[in-house]
């Protein structure tokens, strides 16, 4: 599914900022680009995510601004200058060497100028960072929850048909094997065979025939298989793996049917669901 959020968080003079997007994908892949000063933050930035988000692409950038007044001050330490230069004055008398002993000499010189290494610890940043992760999250999710909504209005369009397909079927089996019946009794006359209709033989045929092609305890299967569906589509939780699943159920059932229904017009419609069921299974899995 698709959606963008961005969020910010402010910290002692330094700014931070989450940006998230995502794409369809059936599975889960998340990638993470951080500042080099946060890329500890990594493992932590993924367990927030795959705890809202199961499914797609997810691109997330985050960024860290430092203003002027948060950078760290330098540090002179001047007994230190100090000797330095009593000692490049007494070296260069002492070499009788040209020129005069410069104050950026001396502040080049080791120790002298520091600039601090030290910056705040990754778990005294995390937190204003999991603000910023959490509010930009907080508005892809939205986003996705919205596409889902139009999408479970197009499923549920698309289960409608299906299930009317499905009593349409209904209503035609009993036809099924009367015709069945009568076909058989035709192709016996038209070859002269005289032959009651009672005959045992007869019989046989139309029994084995009738169970052969009873496709009850399909269309039964059927309907249990799409109440459960609606009732997934009505969840406010991620369903997108169960409806999945429910998609290859309802096409072994249908798969089944086809192939027990021996009628030209159940077949025709065996086709039609099949076919809107395949469009139902690409939907499902933009799904989370």
């Amino acid at each position: 599914m698709t959606g963008y959020g961005r969020g910010q968080s402010s910290h002692n003079g330094s700014k931070f900022s989450v940006e998230l997007n995502s794409v369809n994908r059936k599975q889960s892949d998340v990638v993470v680009t951080l500042p080099r000063e946060l890329t500890e933050l990594e493992p932590r930035v993924r367990d927030v995510i795959n705890a809202e988000v199961s499914r797609g692409r997810l691109n997330v950038v985050i960024a860290a601004h430092h203003t002027t007044s948060s950078a760290p001050a330098a540090a002179l330490d001047t007994e230190l200058a100090r000797t330095y230069y009593r000692a490049m004055v007494d070296l260069q008398k002492e070499l009788h060497a040209a020129g005069e002993v410069s104050i950026e000499t001396v502040l080049r010189a080791p120790g002298v100028l520091r600039v601090p290494e030290e910056q705040a610890s990754i778990d005294d940043v995390w937190p204003h960072v999991e603000v910023a992760l959490k509010e930009a999250l907080a508005d892809l999710v939205k986003m996705r929850e919205r596409e889902g909504k139009h999408l479970a209005k197009d499923l549920i369009h698309r289960l409608k048909i299906v299930r009317g397909s499905v009593r349409n079927i209904r209503v035609l089996q009993p036809g099924v094997l009367k015709r069945h019946r009568q076909s058989l009794h035709e192709r016996i006359q038209r070859a002269g065979i005289e032959l009651p209709v009672d005959d045992e033989r007869l019989v046989k045929e139309v029994i084995f025939f009738a169970d052969k092609s009873d496709i009850s305890e399909e269309l039964t299967r059927l309907e249990s298989h799409f109440a459960q569906f609606a009732h997934h589509l009505r969840k406010n939780e991620p369903v997108g793996r169960t409806l999945e699943f429910m998609c290859q159920e309802i096409g072994r059932e249908f798969n089944t049917l086809g192939a027990k229904a021996n009628d030209v017009e159940i077949s025709q419609l065996v086709v039609t669901c099949k076919a809107e069921m395949e469009k139902i299974r690409e939907q499902i899995q933009n799904i989370e």
